[in-house]
């Protein structure tokens, strides 16, 4: 499969000579090709997403809102063929890759839903016959850059309701992962999306990416991936005064106080761990745990760990399928040396896995640090990788300030009985999603997605706060009089 380019409704073969394959990271089976394309085909796709964007802003947003609920039927639809072309070229199990496409599901009605509720604010004026108002607009064309680890689901966080809100855009999914975009422009165009109004281009960040956020007909960027390259999106958007939305990493923690029930901490310790191989923004990487069951939490930990099976995503049975590519490899690899060098003790795993029936493919071995310091490197920095590092704690206010401590602010978590100690986590835990007695990972999608610090730059995906990346707040005030009133002077 050679994949093309999705621009004013119709598939388009790249001009380019570069294409990159697209490799199964189970087994390394090559999938297809993906082009590398260029800045004129970004110059294409932005034209005619500008020229779609004048008529698609006119259509009523409930009749915009129809789209989206064909959208919606059509993943549900397609279901699980989505869901397997997702295990093959990005690795997750298949039940995390049902969910997955579960999310692009729900995103599609609920913005749809939002059709009818792009609700402004009436309010009174100061002064007599006179009306005031304010409304949601469009803001034009809407350029969307995506990552790797949730192909569909942060597509359809972004997409969706630029196209509710009356945009058009043109996205630029990874070329890790670009089969599930191609799949998501099928439905664009089963469903009749009038020509123009989503458009992909495939190809590096580099070129594509920077060709996007340089345009000057794209008035909005909306960025998910890492915190080097998120800097470089803001530097680059702000020079080019564009709006900027930034989700990026996290370091996230589970905090599990002395009554907390350990079974339960447990379970939701591995799940937010080592599910989709610990490449989530969400995933659980720290373990910031009372002194008093620290070593019992740890016995139920390398028991839950034992039972996990590893391998191809598309065997049910699995738990924990490969990570994204070999660099990915490295890097974990990387980590886990750093971690050995900085004195902290490897309680379980550290190693990529590379014996039959490991030979094929990119594994690493669910790993658990304990005796972390809170300074170390790997208490610090994102992994991206299924490697968790255990911090012993004396007490709630140490252990909320050990979870502050990092530059990121996207997800954390508690486990308590004590609900005097939950309500004061919930209040001072500085990350945008905290959870109570759940691990770090399961946001919904009517709430916001988005977090604090170095996670972002105070934008949301989801929930009705995402409405706020796509749209600009209009004032209207009419005047009914028929003579000149000046607001703050003619009020007596």
């Amino acid at each position: 499969m050679e994949l093309k380019n999705f621009i004013g409704g119709k598939w388009i073969e790249s001009d380019t000579l570069r294409k990159v394959p697209i490799i199964n990271p189970a087994n390394e089976e090559i999938l297809g090709e993906v082009p590398l394309s260029t800045n004129s085909e970004v110059e294409l796709a932005v034209s005619a997403a500008k020229d779609a964007q004048k008529r698609w802003a006119l259509i009523p947003a409930p009749k915009r809102a129809d789209y989206l609920y064909e959208i919606g039927y059509k993943l549900k639809e397609k279901k699980e063929y989505l869901a397997q072309v997702l295990t093959k070229e990005m690795g997750k199990v298949i039940e995390e890759a049902r969910g997955e496409v579960q999310e692009g599901i729900d995103m599609a009605f609920y913005m749809a839903g939002e059709g009818r509720r792009l609700f402004g604010e009436t309010t009174p004026s100061e002064l007599a016959d006179k009306f005031a108002m304010s409304v949601r607009s469009p803001i034009g064309v809407v350029g969307l850059i995506t990552p790797w680890n949730f192909p569909i689901a942060i597509a359809t966080w972004k997409s969706f309701p630029a196209l509710v809100a009356g945009n058009t855009f043109v996205w630029k999914p990874s070329i890790e992962t670009p089969m599930m975009a191609y799949e998501l422009g099928k439905i664009f165009e089963e469903v009749g999306l009038p020509d123009g109004v989503a458009n992909i281009v495939f190809g590096a960040g580099t070129d594509v990416g920077t060709a996007l956020i340089e345009h000057p007909d794209v008035k909005v960027i909306s960025f998910t991936g890492s915190n080097a390259t998120g800097s470089k999106v803001a530097e680059l958007g702000g020079k080019h005064l564009k709006k900027v939305s930034l989700e990026m990493g996290g370091k996230n923690a589970v905090i599990v106080m002395d009554d907390a029930d350990l079974k339960l901490a447990t379970e939701a310790i591995i799940w937010s761990a080592f599910g989709t191989a610990g490449q989530r923004c969400t995933a659980c990487s720290r373990v910031i745990v009372h002194k008093d069951v620290k070593n019992e939490l740890e016995e139920q930990l390398l028991e839950g760990i034992s039972k996990l099976t590893i391998g191809d995503g598309l065997d049910p049975t699995v738990k924990v399928g490969p990570v994204i590519n070999r660099a990915a490899l490295e890097k974990i690899s990387h980590y886990v040396q750093i971690g050995k060098q900085e004195g902290a003790r490897l309680l379980v795993g550290g190693s990529a896995l590379s014996n039959p029936p490991f030979d094929q493919g990119y594994y690493f071995e669910p790993t658990i640090f304990t005796d972390v310091k809170n300074e170390m490197t790997i208490a610090q920095e994102e992994i991206f990788g299924p490697v968790v590092s255990v911090i012993e704690v004396n007490s709630l206010e140490e252990a909320i300030e050990v979870n502050n401590s990092v530059k990121f602010g996207l997800s954390s978590s508690i486990f308590s009985q004590d609900v005097n100690k939950i309500f004061k986590a919930q209040r001072d835990l500085d990350t945008g999603i905290v959870y109570i007695n759940a691990g770090t990972t399961g946001a919904e999608i009517h709430l916001p997605f988005g977090g604090t610090k170095g996670t972002g730059n105070g934008h949301r995906d989801s929930g009705q706060a995402a409405l706020d990346v796509y749209t600009e707040w209009k004032s209207i005030y009419i005047d009914y009089s028929g003579k000149l009133q000046r607001a703050q002077i003619d009020t007596e």
